[in-house]
């Protein structure tokens, strides 16, 4: 039987009743049509399931009695993060959602050298609202209860001016990389990722990502479109030296 996973953004508290917030409570009622008594899993990103039952279902308003919270157990050993220059369109929701499914616990959307996609501040603000419900919805799907972290689109220089010497690797995905996945050693820290846009890093990107101490990864002589690279890396890595 199909576990249906509902991602709430509250406290969960085992024994209390909860309204469900209003697009929630739509989903479940007027898209799932649960009624009273059926039952339904919640998770707010703490890392744990909430068995949960429903008391009562209307129009307006969704109420369920919470369970006890049980970890859910479905994060990586492996931390990766993917720095993914924004793609066109539907690209990005598809990357983000797979992203999310392949076990990365952090996304950076980038803009590059060669990025075709133009983002103002208030265009911005409302793709990051998006793509954290994109990826809400994915860890529904995938079983995961901690949402990956989903940061503001930035160029890639002001990130990596910014980023943390915390040990982790620093790759960048290159058709003539010289790092083979089978290679690398990952310490507490994990990884992070870059994907290029459609036309691939410049060669300032390349430029600067080389003097951040970015390798270049090689996952083989053909080259990947943008929305492909990161699910092949991403599912490798973890193939290779995390859930496998």
């Amino acid at each position: 039987m199909r576990t249906i996973r509902i991602h709430v953004d509250v406290p969960l508290i085992a024994g209390n009743t909860l309204a469900l917030p209003a697009q929630a409570g739509e989903h479940v009622a007027r898209v799932l049509r649960l009624v009273a008594g059926d039952p339904l899993t919640l998770f707010n990103g703490d890392g744990h399931d909430y068995p949960a039952t429903i008391e009562h279902a209307g129009k307006r308003e969704v109420v369920v009695r919470v369970g006890d919270g049980l970890p859910a157990g479905t994060e990586s050993p492996l931390r990766l993060t993917l720095a993914q220059a924004v793609a066109r369109g539907e690209k990005m929701d598809l990357i983000m959602q797979k992203a999310t499914e392949l076990g990365a616990v952090r996304i950076v959307p980038l803009l590059t050298e060669r990025s075709e996609v133009k983002l103002d501040a208030a265009r911005a603000e409302k793709r990051l609202a998006h793509w954290r419900s994109v990826v809400a919805s994915a860890c529904e799907q995938s079983g995961r209860a901690r949402l990956p972290e989903v940061l503001a689109a930035q160029p890639l220089q002001a990130w990596l001016d910014q980023l943390a010497d915390d040990g982790a690797v620093r790759l960048a995905l290159l058709p003539d990389g010289t790092s083979h996945a089978r290679e690398l050693n990952f310490g507490p820290a994990g990884g992070i990722l870059v994907i290029g846009p459609e036309g691939g890093l410049g060669e300032r990107d390349r430029q600067a990502l080389s003097a951040s101490g970015f390798a270049g990864l090689c996952l083989g002589p053909r080259i990947l479109r943008t929305e492909t690279a990161g699910m092949a890396a991403l599912a490798a890595l973890q193939a290779l030296h995390g859930d496998a």
